[in-house]
């Protein structure tokens, strides 16, 4: 029993993970291979986090019995009761091996080569890894050349004896894990501010609704954008799609490609298809069909990103102007203009207008102030101890 909280843990996190897989993912469509280095990364982050107190309430057993044993006390009640979440002490600091060399494996390795791989534009699976490997090998020679250059110059200058075991292999972590420090230090700096910060303005409905109006139309911008860069793309395909045909040993290259479109797209060139006669006046050469086709897939998956943005803002906006109309009545209920569909039933259920008018009112701005002030205590807290 002295591993049940490490066990109740382990499986929570794994089932929390899993939930936050199926929410934000489409565990049909995507590739099991991607879906298991996702929810393995997730799963990862969630454990370091959840695992830490138990292993500090650990700790805490260790140091009273230490203490006890130096100063040689017998006295019974000075022992102190292993807590329900005691972990021995050989399992942790072989849990934590694994945890930070699978996490260094899925960082530096694993999750930038299946990125490189899935932008790929090679129509084989042999070419999408060469490319692959290509592009981080540039990457990470890149690091390494400047890393053996300081590393050089500082057992120059201080005359360092570097071996393996002892010194070279701590320089090695330190190195991999500044990124992730910097990246900790710049998000957590902004954070400390920032949250108590938009807890102190979502207090106010017309600063959301104003703050929420700049977000559409900086965002129609960019969706403007993408839909243009995506019809450039298309007319590139649609032409040729119209040279080369069926009878041409490219053509499988460019079924591959019009897989990649969106199906109003492919419906059209379809019918233009039809429409054209003869072959057009050039044929691309592979190399080109292979650079085509990553312009397909960044301005397909850049367009996919805003419409999804563009929706999901467009429900933001509809229900705050529909508080803002409900707060103007005496009847403190919200009329939805519209009903978002992409909510569940349960949400749908519950938060009927009734509900939503009562606790979009004083409640849910004395629920946000009283947010704010903690979120506020907890940075002072933080910067102090810091």
């Amino acid at each position: 029993m002295s591993a049940a909280g490490l066990c109740a843990v382990v499986v929570v996190v794994f089932l929390l993970a899993f939930y936050l897989l199926h929410r934000y993912g489409d565990l049909r469509k995507q590739h099991r291979l991607v879906l298991l280095g996702t929810l393995l990364s997730w799963y990862l982050c969630f454990l370091i986090v959840f695992i830490l107190p138990l292993d500090v309430s650990t700790v805490g057993v260790h140091e009273p019995t230490t203490h006890n044993s130096k100063s040689k006390l017998t006295n019974v009640a000075n022992v102190c009761v292993k807590p329900w979440s005691y972990i021995p002490d050989h399992v942790l600091p072989v849990f934590w091996r694994v945890v930070y060399w699978t996490s260094q494996f899925l960082t530096w390795l694993l999750l930038p080569f299946m990125q490189s791989y899935a932008r790929s534009g090679a129509f084989s699976i042999v070419g999408k890894v060469k490319t692959a490997l290509i592009e981080n090998a540039i990457y990470y020679g890149t690091y390494l050349l400047i890393f053996i250059c300081l590393l050089i110059y500082v057992s120059a200058h201080l005359k360092l004896r570097l071996t393996w075991y002892v010194k070279l292999q701590t320089i090695g972590i330190t190195a991999a894990n500044t990124w992730g420090l910097f990246l900790l230090v710049l998000l957590l700096g902004y954070g400390l501010v920032e949250i108590p910060r938009s807890y102190w303005f979502s207090s106010s409905n017309s600063f959301l609704l104003a703050k929420t109006y700049f977000k559409v139309a900086k965002l129609a911008t960019e969706k403007a954008s993408a839909e243009e860069d995506l019809a450039d793309v298309m007319e590139e395909v649609a032409d040729l799609n119209e040279s080369v045909r069926f009878n041409h040993s490219l053509r499988k290259c460019v079924d591959t490609i019009m897989t990649k479109c969106p199906i109003r797209y492919q419906q059209e060139m379809g019918r233009n298809l039809e429409s054209s006669p003869c072959e057009g006046p050039s044929i691309p050469t592979k190399s080109g069909l292979i650079k085509l086709h990553e312009k397909v897939i960044s301005a397909v998956q850049r367009h996919n990103q805003t419409q999804v943005q563009w929706s999901l803002l467009l429900d933001k906006a509809f229900h705050l102007e529909d508080i803002a109309k409900s707060q103007s009545t005496p009847v403190r209920v919200i009329t939805k203009t519209f009903s978002p569909n992409h909510l569940g039933w349960v949400r749908r259920f519950i938060y009927t207008p009734t509900v939503g008018g009562f606790i979009q009112g004083q409640n849910l701005q004395f629920a946000v102030e009283v947010n704010r002030l903690m979120f506020k205590f907890f940075s002072s807290g933080n910067v102090y101890c810091c």
